[in-house]
């Protein structure tokens, strides 16, 4: 039978390719295999669990109650009863330290979480809507950043006075502009995208244009940059409270034992002060070694 000349031959459909495991690979595990080849990267990161593992259980891991002396060992140097010594007091400088880290680290966490809460919030606003909303955002992040972060904070604190509630205050404060700034440079550049304009051109809120598609974009740099201000802001809440604009004197916290330790290193007491500022210096590190691994990690500029 002859075919007609119209009738075109049917064509087999192609088979479907066959997808091998690289094809589905998740985007945690790139994350992490990302990760883990910087080992700094995993001694830091281990060092912080530890850390808020030594914050949550502190009354089982501390050998003594902060704040009560011991009268037959004041000012005693590391021993056997008192790892780390006792200041003038007799109070145990290891349980004092071990304390210390939970109002450290709230400080940190929650002072920066404030901050990134609000900053995120006014960079999306300015880099979304721009025009007068954008001058006045950015503008007032200006004047915010004529002043270095610690007089900042001092100014805060001493408007409201001290205490470790005005403290996360004041620490909130000077991390906001940075963040919004980062955000609204993310904004501008992801509002632009063909699928943010799709989205648009259906009608979508702008509500929903920022939250679902602009917001997860900026994620990856405010993840970043978090990590690095949480040891930023620990090292400002004990400077605060070094010069006595934190909390009461009598709390343990890492920068009331570094003041209260400056009569006995004049006195050739070196543990007090040692160890608390060991403390500090360490935290601060690991955070700033953490966010730089985020950052080779996140940022695909910078992935090899």
């Amino acid at each position: 039978m002859v075919q007609p000349a119209n009738t075109l031959p049917q064509l087999e459909p192609a088979p479907a390719p066959h997808r091998t495991a690289d094809d589905i690979r998740s985007p945690w595990l790139d994350f992490f295999q990302s990760f883990i080849r910087h080992p700094m990267a995993i001694v830091s990161s281990i060092f912080i669990l530890l850390l808020l593992m030594v914050a949550i259980f502190a009354p089982w891991l501390a050998p003594y109650d902060p704040q009560t002396p011991d009268w037959m060992a004041l000012g005693a140097g590391p021993s056997a009863a008192h790892w780390f010594g006792t200041d003038d007091l007799g109070r145990d400088v290891l349980s004092r330290i071990i304390y210390g880290a939970r109002i450290s680290l709230y400080v940190g966490l929650l002072s920066v979480t404030l901050g990134m809460i609000l900053g995120v919030f006014l960079g999306l606003l300015a880099g979304y809507y721009g025009k007068w909303l954008d001058m006045l955002i950015m503008r007032g992040s200006d004047v915010l950043f004529a002043f270095p972060g610690v007089m900042l904070a001092i100014a805060v604190v001493a408007i409201l006075g001290p205490g470790l509630n005005n403290v996360i205050i004041a620490v909130a404060v000077f991390s906001v502009p940075v963040f919004a700034r980062i955000v609204r440079a993310s904004t501008l550049s992801i509002k632009q995208s063909a699928y943010v304009e799709a989205v648009r051109c259906v009608g979508a809120p702008d509500r929903v244009v920022l939250l679902r598609h602009i917001l997860p974009g900026t994620l990856s740099n405010v993840i970043v940059y978090f990590t690095l201000r949480i040891g930023t802001s620990i090292l400002t809440a004990a400077s605060l409270s070094f010069i006595g604009l934190g909390p009461e004197p009598d709390v343990p916290e890492w920068g009331n034992i570094l003041a209260m330790s400056r009569n006995m290193m004049m006195a050739g007491k070196w543990n007090v002060s040692v160890f608390p500022g060991l403390a500090i210096f360490l935290t601060v590190l690991a955070f700033n070694l953490l966010g730089d691994a985020l950052r080779d990690t996140l940022d695909p500029k910078l992935k090899k």
